[in-house]
């Protein structure tokens, strides 16, 4: 199992960090080499990190827990939008909303205004509207369905946050921190480690590096769903505290 993801990984170029001159030195533990001005990601380390946040992620999702992926840069937006809907999860692909986390309650309010415009435009009500007026409601629906539509089904806050690249989402990483929220981090050689939980070493500027580990990531929220209804057969359990230095995961040669 563990060769056909290093295949994996390689063939996405998961491996390629940023230019030597962008690295942040708390990312030296994870850098095998500097190839032309460009740092090199141990992707053993890569490995490691994706089977952790892997297990957790099953983990969370036995428990009946959410997990909210977000990924806003243009390379990440199709795929993370795509991996949340395939695995049931809320996402945040198009632009973070200060306070989504931290303010929840307000966020939520806002959802009934998005289902109040679609009943509208759903209607024949729309037409008795002025052009202007039409234009204004249209406008404001696009504007929040784009922002909004992605946490619909995020009745609660979720146990974990995924972030592509922490650096371009630093928000949602700081609401999840001053919450105590769990969070999982695709982090290129710029990054700086310790600002999230579990992180996977890797290309966060490459669609298919993203693309692949949005579909792994999505894939073990799948798994644990799977086993869900057993679970709650058989008493419910909360997850796990995750261990950064967790021994269980198998090393690559």
């Amino acid at each position: 199992m563990t060769e056909s993801i290093v295949k994996e990984l390689v063939e996405a170029g998961v491996h390629f960090g940023h230019r030597a001159s962008r690295w942040n030195p708390k990312m030296a533990p994870y850098i095998y080499a500097r190839k032309n001005l460009i740092h090199i990601i141990d992707i053993r380390e890569t490995v490691r990190g994706l089977l952790r946040a892997k297990k957790y992620l099953t983990q969370v999702s036995v428990g009946g827990s959410l997990i909210l992926f977000v990924g806003t840069k243009r390379q990440a937006s199709e795929s993370i939008e795509r991996e949340g809907l395939r695995c049931g999860m809320p996402f945040v692909s198009e632009r973070w909303l200060g306070g989504c986390l931290t303010n929840f309650r307000t966020v939520r309010s806002r959802l009934g205004r998005l289902e109040e415009l679609e009943a509208l435009r759903s209607g024949e009500e729309l037409a008795t509207y002025s052009k202007k007026m039409q234009s204004a409601l249209n406008r404001e629906y696009r504007k929040m369905y784009r922002n909004l539509n992605g946490i619909r089904t995020m009745n609660r806050l979720p146990e974990c946050l995924v972030v592509f690249d922490p650096k371009k989402e630093k928000n949602a990483v700081r609401e999840a921190r001053k919450l105590g929220i769990t969070t999982v981090a695709l982090i290129d050689t710029d990054c700086d480690p310790d600002e999230v939980d579990l992180p996977i070493p890797g290309n966060d500027d490459g669609i298919r590096s993203i693309e692949l580990i949005a579909r792994h990531l999505a894939d073990a929220v799948l798994a644990g769903k799977a086993a869900l209804p057993a679970r709650r057969d058989g008493g419910e359990t909360s997850a796990a505290a995750p261990d950064k230095d967790a021994a269980d995961v198998p090393a690559t040669e």
